[in-house]
């Protein structure tokens, strides 16, 4: 109850405090990137139910001569990569946490593709709701490896308390102004764990 009565407080101060930022940050998406200014997707939250995450949009629709989009990588601008790298793209997820979607604090919301490749203890990253920032997001982030990111998530689910939702808070703050971890190696995003689990035969 604390934890969803911070959460609610906090995300709805944010809101009024930075909606001078979000309003900025959405003309410029419209302006740079064009409709839709927001990108939404169905991802897994509290149990593993679905629901529609929120995001500034940081890709183009560019598409081959089939129709089909370009790869992360080419669809990626410079701005999009800014907004990425400074977390501004994260800032409409505060609507999903005052909406009761999400917390502030929790694993990060996957795909839910993802969910039959889990295995049981990996599920047990959903029995909390998902988060904006989390334990893995400030441990390194996309940088680290499937296995430590899931690992560091259950690690969470196990040991939360509203203390170390602070520390991870305070964290995340550091991280974001310094921008570690926001990328995988070369790639734009972080590997597809689907992917991963096939090519390691689990």
């Amino acid at each position: 109850m604390l934890k969803r009565t911070f959460d609610f407080i906090a995300s709805l101060l944010g809101l009024v405090i930075l909606s001078p930022i979000l309003l900025a940050v959405s003309l410029l998406v419209w302006l740079k990137l064009g409709r839709p200014v927001f990108f939404t997707q169905v991802r897994p939250g509290l149990h593993g139910e679905p629901f529609k995450m929120i995001k500034f949009r940081t890709m183009t629709n560019e598409t081959n001569n089939k129709g089909n989009l370009l790869s992360n990588e080419k669809r990626m601008t410079r701005f999009g990569n800014f907004l990425r790298s400074s977390s501004l793209d994260e800032l409409p997820e505060l609507f999903n946490v005052l909406k009761g979607d999400m917390s502030l604090v929790g694993p990060r919301p996957l795909l839910m593709d993802y969910l039959p490749y889990f295995t049981e203890e990996q599920m047990s990253r959903h029995k909390v709701r998902p988060g904006i920032t989390g334990w893995s997001q400030v441990n390194g982030r996309n940088a680290i490896g499937w296995d430590k990111k899931l690992a560091l998530d259950i690690d969470y689910v196990k040991n939360r308390s509203f203390w170390l939702d602070l520390k991870i808070l305070l964290m995340t703050i550091k991280k974001v102004f310094k921008r570690e971890g926001i990328t995988h190696e070369r790639n734009v995003s972080m590997p597809r764990f689907d992917e991963y689990v096939q090519q390691n035969n689990r």
